[in-house]
C-alpha cells in the first residue's frame, strides 16, 4: 500500500504561519480548527490550509518540513503566493486531503 505524507502550511485571518507534517492531511486539518491541537497553531488560530506539497517518502517530506521551517517569513509568503496568490482555503479542493483507502 502506497502512502503519502504531506508538508502543509496553515494561516490565519492575520497570516500567522504554522508548518507541519503528517500522513493524513485531513484529519489533521480537521485537529487544528477543533483546537485539539495544543501550541501555536491553536493559540494564533492557524487553520486556512493555504500550501502543501506530497511526498510518498516520509525522510523526504520532514526534510522539507525542516527545510520550509528554517526559512524567513518572506521566502515562506513566496512559496505560498506562487501557487496560492489569493490565500485560498485549499482544504475544500484537494485530492490529498481524502482519507486513504
Amino acid at each position: 500500500m502506497d502512502r503519502n505524507y504531506c508538508v502543509y502550511i496553515l494561516a490565519s485571518r492575520s497570516r500567522s504561519l504554522y508548518t507541519g507534517v503528517t500522513n493524513n492531511l485531513r484529519s489533521r486539518v480537521q485537529q487544528h480548527r477543533g483546537g485539539t491541537v495544543p501550541g501555536f497553531a491553536s493559540r494564533y488560530h492557524t487553520q486556512r490550509l493555504v500550501h502543501y506539497e506530497v511526498f510518498t517518502d516520509i525522510r523526504a517530506a520532514i526534510r522539507r518540513e525542516k527545510e520550509i521551517k528554517g526559512w524567513r517569513r518572506a521566502k515562506k509568503i513566496a512559496l505560498i503566493e506562487k501557487t496560492n496568490p489569493t490565500w485560498e482555503d485549499l482544504a475544500g479542493q484537494t485530492s490529498a486531503l481524502r482519507s486513504p483507502g
